[in-house]
């Protein structure tokens, strides 16, 4: 029953983050962000304790204005809470567990994506081919909408396991073992 209840809310999400016209694009990554911290399995020592808070840091320019605070306020992810953070340095970058890399950055993309191989860290990012590029999570913009792609070879090297249930909703999965 609480299978069904998560595939539901994934697939109910998805549908609103496709491209409802009442959303900004902001607000529609904001809550992928949210969802994505449900269905990805990081390794314990991803965290300090049992009770740690589950880390969404943003690297770049910040378009999100207050939608990615929203999307997660009060929210309990596994029973840890969630914590919005702008990295400041590149020390910074590895000090959570989902990295939302701007499209500002993608010039310092291979960079940045070097800092965090192999660490328990799930990259997400809007940049042109950012899956092809080594992160695991690239949004892209097909027909007005939001899309997925996702490459496993970078999550598995980070010690994360994506559920079935969220590459479901992913147009492309590369990786696939």
């Amino acid at each position: 029953m609480l299978i069904l209840a998560m595939v539901g809310a994934l697939l109910t999400t998805a549908a609103v983050f496709a491209g409802d016209a009442s959303y900004t694009e902001y607000q529609v990554k904001a809550l992928f962000l949210l969802n994505f911290a449900k269905y990805v399995d990081w390794p314990a020592e991803a965290f300090a304790d049992a009770n740690a808070p589950l880390i969404i840091s943003v690297v770049g320019e910040d378009h999100f204005g207050d939608s990615l605070q929203k999307a997660v306020e009060s929210k309990i992810v596994n029973g840890r809470p969630i914590l919005i953070r702008q990295v400041v340095t590149d020390d910074d970058l590895a000090k959570c567990h989902i990295l939302f890399i701007s499209d500002s950055e993608k010039s310092r993309l291979p960079a940045i994506l070097e800092k965090v191989r192999g660490k328990p860290v799930l990259t997400v990012g809007e940049s042109e081919h950012f899956a092809e590029s080594g992160g695991v999570i690239g949004f892209v913009r097909k027909d007005g909408k939001i899309r997925l792609e996702i490459d496993l070879n970078p999550a598995r090297l980070a010690g994360l396991r994506i559920s079935s249930k969220l590459l479901s909703v992913a147009d492309v999965v590369r990786g696939k073992p």
